[in-house]
């Protein structure tokens, strides 16, 4: 049977989390992550944080192609009509597919499917490739942290972005 052309993007399940931690340590980078490489004994990939229901995944055939965390931006009641994505993945022999594109357009039909207001994100200042997938699917920039974090030795800006649902 031949690979499909267009990603399927579902939530995730709870047995996604094997494949879904290989692919988060397959795809680390400092291009967008601010921790250190992950080392083991690894962590699983769902928490208290990032449960299964608030991973969306995309799949190309029948093989994982890449995942999108949501979640809220913070624990306050009053910021509940907000969502924020807060991880996006794609496996190396996906990208440029449209995996991406398809996570945040699904990111943005489940923020309005649960009520949401408002989507949004960080993306680290040097990720150009994010930044203008994000800028494509109609989010701006709402704010920049200069110099917020130091990786491999340089600073990196911080950058806030945002849409209306």
């Amino acid at each position: 049977m031949p690979e499909s052309r267009e990603p399927r993007i579902r939530v995730a399940a709870p047995d996604d989390d094997e494949g879904l931690a290989l692919l988060d340590r397959l795809t680390w980078s400092h291009l967008h992550a601010v921790v250190p490489r992950p080392q083991p004994p690894y962590p699983p990939f769902f928490s208290d944080r990032h449960a299964p229901e608030d991973c969306l995944v995309a799949e190309l055939g029948d093989r994982l192609a890449g995942y999108l965390h949501l979640g809220f931006p913070t624990p306050v009641e009053a910021n509940r009509h907000v969502l924020q994505i807060q991880g996006l993945a794609v496996a190396a022999e996906a990208r440029g597919r449209g995996v991406g594109r398809a996570l945040v357009r699904a990111a943005v039909a489940e923020g309005r499917r649960r009520g949401a207001r408002r989507l949004t994100l960080r993306v680290l200042g040097h990720n150009a490739p994010a930044r203008r997938l994000y800028e494509a699917e109609g989010f701006v920039v709402e704010g920049v942290l200069p110099e917020e974090f130091r990786l491999d030795g340089q600073y990196v800006d911080d950058v806030l972005m945002g849409r209306f649902l």
